[in-house]
This record gives structure tokens, C-alpha cells and sequence, in this order.
């Protein structure tokens, strides 16, 4: 008898996880840190992508700093000044990696869904 005829046949079951990368001692991306940069490119502001996301200032800026002590490069600048009073930019590297990660994630929960499909065959 396989798994999924142990199931109840109503019951849909999805596999779950976290992806997140981390190196010895610090986290480096993850879902939460992909979104600070998306609302910070939309935004071009930490306060404000901050306050969408429901968090701190010093939260984000945390956040950001833990992510660019990682790169060669800078992956969120700031600007100060200017026509515009200044703000924040996520670098041509930032969103490169915002993309790859997506990929990443994206064939992350492919492979849970076709690790799930061979538990419930066992």
C-alpha cells in the first residue's frame, strides 16, 4: 500500500520549506532580505520599504548591511542629497541577484514537488 492510500483522498498535501542561503556565521538571502530589495527598488527608500514590510528602520538597515558584507560590491547604496533629497538604489549586482535567486527558489519547490510525489508513492 502506497503512502497516498493511507491518505484521505481530500486531503491535497504540499511539502514546505525555507530556502535560505547562510554562510559559517551569517544569513545571506532569503525571502525576507529578496523582499527588502524588491520594496526598496520600488521605493527607492529603506525607510519605506521598511514600513511596507512591517519592520524597523534599524531592522532593514541590519539587514542590508548583513547582505552587502557578503559582496565584493555593494548590493543597496545610498545616495545622499541631490535634486531629490537622496535615497537608496539596489545595484545592477543586487538584482541580478534577486533574479537568481528566484531561480533558485523556483527550482527549489520544483524539486519538493517531485520529492513529494515519490513519498506518496512509497
Amino acid at each position: 500500500m502506497s503512502i497516498k492510500e493511507i491518505l484521505k483522498p481530500s486531503k491535497i498535501l504540499h511539502l514546505r520549506s525555507l530556502l535560505r542561503i547562510e554562510s559559517n556565521d551569517d544569513r545571506f538571502l532569503g525571502p525576507g532580505r529578496i523582499e527588502l530589495l524588491e520594496k526598496i527598488i520600488e521605493t527607492g527608500s529603506i525607510s519605506q520599504a521598511a514600513k511596507l514590510m512591517g519592520m524597523s528602520y534599524k531592522k532593514a538597515w541590519d539587514l542590508i548591511n548583513s547582505i552587502n558584507k557578503h559582496t565584493n560590491t555593494p548590493i543597496v547604496m545610498t545616495q545622499t542629497g541631490g535634486e531629490r533629497g537622496g535615497g537608496t538604489i539596489v545595484t545592477e549586482d543586487g538584482k541580478q541577484l534577486i533574479i537568481a535567486f528566484k531561480k533558485l527558489h523556483n527550482d527549489f519547490e520544483i524539486y519538493l514537488s517531485e520529492k513529494l510525489e515519490t513519498f506518496l508513492q512509497s
